[in-house]
């Protein structure tokens, strides 16, 4: 194996390394525009031309126009900059984690929570 080649750590998740970062750069890159709301208006107003303006692969730029984040996270993308872009889609970060864990929403809440839980428990039995 190579430094450009590695297993993933998880089985159906995206490592994001340096590979990754290279690969979604230009991805990044205009999510990070997004800190600007001028720039999360100029997307509103046209998709096609401000993804052209990063020049997006035609992985990512289909990633965005179906708002698929899980394909977007495939492209490189970053989740920490895919935050701002799947706000403008409506979407929060419960919706995300639903989306990577394969879990509706309501189901992701509840395991959240149950997560809580048994971090309580265990806790309470080992102090």
């Amino acid at each position: 194996m190579t430094a450009q080649q590695h297993p993933a750590p998880i089985e159906g998740t995206h490592l994001f390394d340096g590979i990754a970062a290279a690969k979604g750069f230009e991805l990044n890159a205009m999510c990070y525009s997004f800190n600007e709301a001028a720039n999360r208006a100029a997307f509103l107003a046209d998709e096609d031309a401000y993804c052209a303006r990063f020049n997006l692969t035609s992985d990512q730029r289909e990633a965005v126009a179906k708002r698929d984040v899980l394909g977007m996270i495939a492209a490189g993308g970053n989740i920490y900059y895919l935050a701002k872009l799947a706000g403008i889609f409506g979407l929060n970060v419960q919706d995300v984690g639903a989306l990577q864990t394969g879990k509706s929403v309501p189901e992701f809440k509840q395991f959240l929570l149950d997560q809580a839980q048994q971090i309580k428990q265990l806790e309470a039995t080992h102090g």
